[in-house]
C-alpha cells in the first residue's frame, strides 16, 4: 500500500484558495477530507489529510494553494475564497461564482441571484450554508419555483469561501443535480488572531439617474461592514461577529409585451369572422390588410400589448453573523452560530400602454413558420380605444435566520464523530399596509390607429393623431395584491470516519430533514377598465401629470431613436393618484390589501436519509485513490390547502372577463418516494504533472415547491379566450440523473494549469408542465353566447371583441345579464354569464413526471497562467452544454422534455498584483438559453434569453498594511438585456440597466 501523503497546512477553507482569487474562475478541488472543525460541510471525500489554517492574502498566493487542492483533490470541486478576512473577490457571491466553469447566472435588476451549473437550472441546485439545507422565499406572484438560496440575500464580506462539488457522492444531501454550493463563512478558530476591521463603501448607480423623476433615487448609496475576531489564550474560546448594512438605489426602463402573445396553430380564413371565428385570429388573405400574412396550418402569433415601464429600486440589506466556538477538551470542538439577513425593497413604477382588441388588424409577418409581425397594428374608428398609463408601488420585506450547533468528538485516533443540528426560517410578504404589490390603473381615451414595429431590437409603438392631455386622464382598475411566504428548515446530521488503516477509511452518517412551505396570496382588484369607469376625466386634478418623453430612457437599446414612436407619456406620484381615487370612489376599501389569505396553501416535506462511503488509496504502476459509496434517501409530502371559490364571470371590457369569488374550500393531496443513490470517484497521478479523474453517481432534484403544492389557485381575471389556473402535483417524483464525468488537468508550471472535463447526465422523471383545457366549478361565459354568435354573424364583427359588446349593448339591451350602462349607471357596461351560455374553460397548468430518458452531455476547458514573478495572470473557461431537451419552436401548445436553463458559457480573467496595485478585469459571458416553457397568460410559450456579456473591473490599492482602498465597476460597458419568444422579433422584453461604480475603504485595526 502507498503511504498516505503528507498533509498540507492550507487554511481549511482557505484551502479552498485554489479558487480563483479575485474571481479568477479556476476550477480547485477540496481535498480528500472530511469536515474541518470549523463547519459542518459534507465531507469531499475522507481521508487522512486535514486543512489546517493559514493566513492567505493576494491573488498570487491564492492560485498557488488552489493547483496544491486541485491535485490532491477527489472528484470535482471547484471553488472561490475571500482573498483576506472580510475581502471577498466580488461584492456578490453568485457573480463571484459566475467566474467558475459551468456556473451560470440569472440576474435580477443587474445583480446575481441563482445560478444554473452545466446547463441545469437553479431549481437542479443546491445551496448549503456551512453544510447545511437553507431556506428561501420570494413574493413573485405564486410559491418559489426554485428550492435555490438567493445569493442577493447574503452579503460577500462575511464569507469566508464558496465551493461548488460538480460530482455527487453518498455524504452529500440530495438536490444539487447540476451542483452542491457550499457557503462557507468566517470561524474565530479559523482566524485564530484578534481581528478588527471596518469597512466603508460609496455607491453610484448610473441605472437609478435614468428614471423619471418620481423613480430617481439617490445619488451615492453607503455600504457599511465591520468584522470582530478573537479567541482566548488558551484556544478554549472565540467568538466572531460581523455585520453589513448596505443600501443600494437603482433603476431600470423596460419595453415588453406585458400580457403575452396569442399562439395560433393555423387558422383558416373562413374562421375569422365566422360563427367559429377565434378571438385574435387574422383577417382574410383576401383583404390585403396583413403582408406575408401565415398559410393556413402554420405556427404564428400575436401580441396582446406593448408596455413601456420604468421602475426605480431602494434596497436597504442588514446581515449579521455571531459565532461562539468552544473547546472543553482536547478531542471535542463546539460551534454555535447565529446568522440573518434582512432585505426590504421598495419599488415605484410608472407605465405607457396600448393594448389590442384584434380590430381592424394590418401589418407585416415574416415569411414561415413559426411566424410573428414585423409589424402589427389596428385601426381605431373615431380614436377612443385606451391609452393606459398607471402606477405601482411594491414593498416587500425578506427575512432569513438560521441558528445552528455542531458537535465534532475525536473519539479515538481512528475514530471520528460530527454532529450538526439547525433551525432556520425563510419570510417575505408586505412591508406596506397597502400589500405587497399595488397598481392603479388610468387612461386616456382617444387612442387612434395603433402599430408596433418589432423589427429592430426596441421594438416601436407609433399612435396616429393622438397627443396627452391632462385633462382627458381618468381613473381605471386597480390592482392591491398581497403574497406572504414561509420556508422553514429543521435538520440533524450525524457523520461519522473511521480510519480503518493508512490507506483506507469508511465514512457513515444519517439525516433527518424536515421543511415546511407555506404560499399565501389575498387580491383586491377592481376591474374597471372603460371610457368613465370611475367618474370619468373631471374626477381627477390635472396637476397630478407630468409630461416627459419615452426614448431617452432606452439610449442604449438600438431603435429606441426611431422617428415614428410615440415619444410622450405622464408619470405621476401613485400616492397623489390613490388621493384623489379615494375621494373619487368616496371609500378606500378597493384601495387597500386584504390580509385575510384566501388562496393559503401549505406543504410537508419530511426526509431521512443513510449513508456509508469506502476510501481507499493504493498504487497499481500509478498512485491512484478511490472512493465508493451510496446514499439512501425517503421523502414524504404532504399539501393541505386553503382555495377560494369562484361563483359567477361578467364582462366588463373587450379583453377583461373578471371572475367573482365568494367563500374558501380545504383541499389536502399526498405523496412520497425513495431512491438508493451510488456513487463512485476515482483519480489516477499519470505522470508527477499530470491527473485524470473518472467520477459516475445517481443524483435526483426535488421539485419546487409551486410543483408540488396542491392547493388550485384561479387568476382573478380571465381573457375572451378563457381563464387560467394551476394546481400542484404532490406525487411528483424528482427528476433522477445517472452521471459520468471524465477529466484530465496538467500542471506545466507552478501556478498555470490547462485542464478539460466530459460530462454527460441521462435524465428521467423530467418534471414536465403541462396545461389541460377545462371547466372548473361549472362556470359559465358570454363569450360564445347566441347573442354573441349573432354579433359576429349579422352584426359582421368577426372576431372584434369590442364591435361585439357594442352589437349586443344596442340590440339586447335587457337581456338577462345585459347592463349597457354598468353598475351605478357608471358607463361601463357589463354582460353577466347566464346558465344558457357556454362554460368557461381555464387553461389549468400542472406538472406531471415524463417517463423517457433525456441525455445532456458537455465539456469544460480550463486554462490559468501566471506570468513568473511579473505579477500578471489571466485566466479563462468555456462550457459548452448540448441537450436533446430543447424547445421546438414550431409546436404550439405546452412541450415535455424541456430543461430550462440550458446554455453555453465563458469568462476572461486579467489581473495584475503588486504589494501596493492589485487589478482585475473580467469578462462573463452567458449564452442564448431558455428561460421559461410557460410564458404570458395566454398559454405554453417559450422564453429565451438573448446572449449577455458584462464587463467588471476592480483595481485595489494598499495605502499601508491596515488601510485599503478600492474601486470597482460592474457592468462597465453598459450593457442591456433582451428576452424574446419563438423568434427575435416576437420580444418579451428589453431592458435597460446601467453601470454601477463602487469606491471604498478597509481598515485593519
Amino acid at each position: 500500500m502507498r503511504q498516505p501523503r503528507p498533509a498540507l497546512r492550507l487554511s481549511r477553507l482557505a484551502a479552498a484558495s485554489g479558487l480563483l482569487f479575485v474571481g479568477v474562475a479556476a476550477q480547485a478541488q477540496v481535498p480528500n477530507a472530511g469536515p474541518t472543525p470549523s463547519t459542518s460541510v459534507p465531507q469531499a471525500l475522507a481521508s487522512t489529510t486535514q486543512l489546517e489554517t493559514v493566513v492567505v492574502t493576494g491573488i498570487r498566493r491564492s492560485l498557488e494553494t488552489s493547483v496544491n487542492l486541485k491535485r490532491q483533490a477527489s472528484g470535482l470541486v471547484d471553488g472561490i475564497v475571500a482573498e483576506d478576512i472580510g475581502k471577498f473577490p466580488d461584492t456578490n457571491l453568485a457573480e463571484s461564482l459566475s467566474r467558475i466553469s459551468g456556473v451560470s447566472i440569472d440576474r435580477s435588476n443587474g445583480e446575481g441571484t441563482r445560478i444554473t451549473v452545466r446547463g441545469m437550472g437553479p431549481d437542479f441546485n443546491l445551496v448549503l450554508l456551512n453544510g447545511r439545507q437553507m431556506p428561501g422565499s420570494s413574493v413573485d406572484g405564486g410559491a418559489p419555483s426554485s428550492r435555490s438560496f438567493d445569493f442577493s440575500n447574503l452579503a460577500a464580506d462575511g464569507v469566508a469561501a464558496l465551493e461548488v462539488y460538480k460530482t455527487s457522492r453518498a455524504s452529500s444531501p440530495t438536490g444539487g443535480m447540476g451542483a452542491t454550493v457550499n457557503v462557507r463563512t468566517q470561524r474565530p478558530f479559523d482566524i485564530k488572531e484578534t481581528v478588527a476591521q471596518f469597512g466603508v463603501k460609496l455607491v453610484s448607480d448610473q441605472s437609478a439617474r435614468r428614471l423619471p423623476g418620481e423613480e430617481q433615487g439617490k445619488k451615492l448609496t453607503p455600504e457599511l461592514s465591520g468584522i470582530y475576531s478573537t479567541q482566548s489564550n488558551d484556544g478554549m474560546f472565540g467568538i466572531a461577529l460581523m455585520g453589513t448594512y448596505q443600501v443600494r438605489d437603482s433603476g431600470y426602463s423596460q419595453a415588453n409585451v406585458s400580457s403575452g402573445w396569442k399562439t395560433f396553430d393555423g387558422i383558416k380564413d373562413n374562421d375569422w369572422n365566422g360563427p367559429n371565428a377565434v378571438w385574435g385570429g387574422l383577417p382574410p388573405a383576401s383583404g390585403g390588410t396583413i403582408k406575408n400574412r401565415p398559410a393556413a396550418g402554420s405556427i404564428y402569433s400575436v401580441p396582446q400589448n406593448l408596455n413601456y415601464s420604468f421602475t426605480g429600486v431602494h434596497r436597504e440589506r442588514l446581515n449579521g453573523q455571531l459565532v461562539l466556538q468552544f473547546k472543553p477538551m482536547k478531542d471535542l470542538v463546539g460551534t454555535l452560530d447565529f446568522v440573518m439577513s434582512e432585505q426590504k425593497f421598495r419599488q415605484r413604477r410608472n407605465d405607457i400602454s396600448a393594448w389590442f382588441n384584434y380590430g381592424g388588424q394590418f401589418g407585416e409577418f415574416q415569411t414561415g413558420s413559426p411566424s410573428s409581425p414585423v409589424i402589427y397594428g389596428e385601426t381605431i374608428p373615431a380614436a377612443n380605444a385606451d391609452l393606459a398609463m398607471g402606477a405601482s408601488r411594491i414593498s416587500t420585506k425578506n427575512k432569513n435566520q438560521q441558528i445552528g450547533l455542531n458537535l465534532k468528538w475525536k473519539a479515538t485516533d481512528a475514530l471520528n464523530f460530527d454532529i450538526d443540528a439547525h433551525h432556520a426560517t425563510a419570510t417575505s410578504g408586505a412591508n406596506d399596509p397597502l400589500g405587497t404589490a399595488v397598481t392603479l390603473g388610468t387612461a386616456s381615451m382617444n387612442r387612434g390607429d395603433t402599430f408596433v414595429d418589432f423589427s429592430n431590437k426596441f421594438p416601436v409603438l407609433g399612435i396616429k393623431g393622438t397627443t396627452l392631455d391632462p385633462a382627458k386622464q381618468e381613473l381605471q382598475g386597480s390592482v392591491f395584491g398581497n403574497s406572504y411566504q414561509k420556508n422553514e428548515v429543521t435538520q440533524l446530521q450525524t457523520r461519522g470516519n473511521w480510519r480503518i488503516d493508512d490507506a483506507s477509511s469508511l465514512d457513515f452518517g444519517l439525516t433527518l430533514t424536515e421543511v415546511q412551505n407555506r404560499s399565501a396570496f389575498a387580491n383586491v382588484q377592481r376591474d374597471t377598465w372603460g371610457a368613465n369607469a370611475a367618474g370619468g376625466p373631471a374626477a381627477l386634478p390635472d396637476n397630478i401629470w407630468k409630461a416627459d418623453s419615452i426614448s431617452k430612457y432606452f439610449s442604449r437599446i438600438p431603435g429606441a431613436n426611431d422617428s415614428r414612436l410615440f415619444n410622450q407619456f405622464f408619470y405621476f406620484n401613485f400616492e397623489d393618484l390613490r388621493a384623489a381615487a379615494i375621494k373619487t370612489l368616496g371609500s378606500d376599501t378597493l384601495l387597500k390589501a386584504s390580509f385575510d389569505w384566501q388562496d393559503d396553501f401549505r406543504t410537508t416535506e419530511k426526509s431521512q436519509a443513510v449513508f456509508g462511503q469506502y476510501n481507499l488509496s493504493w498504487d497499481w504502476g500509478v498512485p491512484m485513490d478511490a472512493a465508493i459509496g451510496a446514499r439512501y434517501e425517503r421523502t414524504k409530502v404532504s399539501s393541505p390547502s386553503v382555495e377560494k371559490i369562484p361563483v359567477s364571470v361578467a364582462w366588463t371590457a373587450p379583453n377583461e372577463v373578471p371572475i367573482d369569488f365568494s367563500g374558501t374550500r380545504s383541499a389536502s393531496r399526498d405523496g412520497k418516494y425513495g431512491y438508493f443513490l451510488p456513487s463512485i470517484d476515482f483519480s489516477a497521478d499519470m505522470t508527477t504533472d499530470t491527473k485524470l479523474r473518472v467520477s459516475y453517481g445517481t443524483t435526483i432534484g426535488r421539485p419546487g415547491w409551486n410543483a408540488i403544492q396542491g392547493g388550485q389557485r384561479l387568476d382573478t381575471l380571465a381573457r375572451v379566450g378563457g381563464g387560467v389556473g394551476s394546481v400542484g402535483n404532490p406525487e411528483l417524483k424528482p427528476l433522477k440523473s445517472n452521471n459520468l464525468d471524465f477529466s484530465a488537468e496538467h500542471y506545466y508550471a507552478k501556478s498555470s494549469y490547462v485542464a478539460a472535463s466530459y460530462f454527460r447526465k441521462s435524465l428521467k422523471d423530467y418534471n414536465e408542465a403541462v396545461v389541460t383545457r377545462t371547466n372548473l366549478f361549472n362556470l359559465h361565459t358570454p363569450i360564445g353566447s347566441a347573442m354573441y354568435k349573432q354579433a359576429q354573424t349579422a352584426g359582421g364583427c368577426g372576431a372584434d371583441s369590442e364591435c361585439i359588446r357594442k352589437y349586443i349593448f344596442a340590440n339586447f339591451p335587457t337581456a338577462p345579464g345585459v347592463n349597457p350602462t354598468g353598475a351605478a349607471g357608471s358607463g361601463l357596461g357589463t354582460i353577466t354569464a347566464q346558465p344558457t351560455d357556454p362554460l368557461l374553460m381555464f387553461d389549468l397548468g400542472t406538472y406531471v413526471n415524463n417517463k423517457r430518458t433525456s441525455k445532456l452531455n458537455g465539456i469544460e476547458l480550463n486554462a490559468q497562467h501566471v506570468f513568473g514573478n511579473s505579477g500578471f495572470g489571466v485566466s479563462a473557461n468555456f462550457t459548452k452544454v448540448k441537450s436533446n431537451l430543447g424547445y421546438n419552436n414550431a409546436k404550439a401548445g405546452a412541450q415535455t422534455d424541456v430543461l430550462v436553463g440550458l446554455g453555453d458559457s465563458g469568462n476572461l480573467v486579467g489581473f495584475f498584483e503588486n504589494e501596493t496595485f492589485t487589478t482585475r478585469l473580467a469578462y462573463n459571458w452567458r449564452g442564448k438559453f431558455l428561460a421559461a416553457n410557460y410564458g404570458g397568460s395566454e398559454g405554453a410559450q417559450p422564453l429565451y434569453v438573448e446572449p449577455f456579456g458584462q464587463f467588471d473591473l476592480s483595481v485595489g490599492y494598499n495605502f499601508n498594511k491596515n488601510l485599503r482602498l478600492q474601486l470597482e465597476a460592474i457592468n462597465l460597458t453598459d450593457e442591456y438585456t433582451r428576452t424574446h419568444l419563438r423568434n427575435e422579433n416576437q420580444i418579451g422584453a428589453v431592458t435597460q440597466l446601467g453601470r454601477r461604480v463602487m469606491i471604498g475603504a478597509r481598515y485593519k485595526f
